[in-house]
């Protein structure tokens, strides 16, 4: 099953992590469009602005990352 990310936390320290949600506003106008987590444990957002898109950061399984997943009640 594959559950959809909400948002990233980057960083040994969580208070001073780099954080990522889904809808943030990032570059000046683009908004996180999707989080996404490869098989090989990789990360990647895709950001977009005016109907384009396109991947913007990646993280390796080497960098410590949280992840909050999105519930559904």
């Amino acid at each position: 099953m594959r559950r959809k990310i909400r948002k990233i936390s980057v960083g040994p320290d969580y208070k001073n992590a780099m954080h990522y949600q889904l809808g943030q506003t990032v570059c000046g106008d683009h908004e996180i469009l999707s989080i996404e987590r490869e098989e090989n444990g990789e990360i990647h957002l895709l950001i977009g602005k005016d109907n384009n898109a396109f991947f913007w950061k990646g993280y390796t399984s080497t960098v410590p990352i949280s992840i909050e997943y999105n519930i559904d009640f």
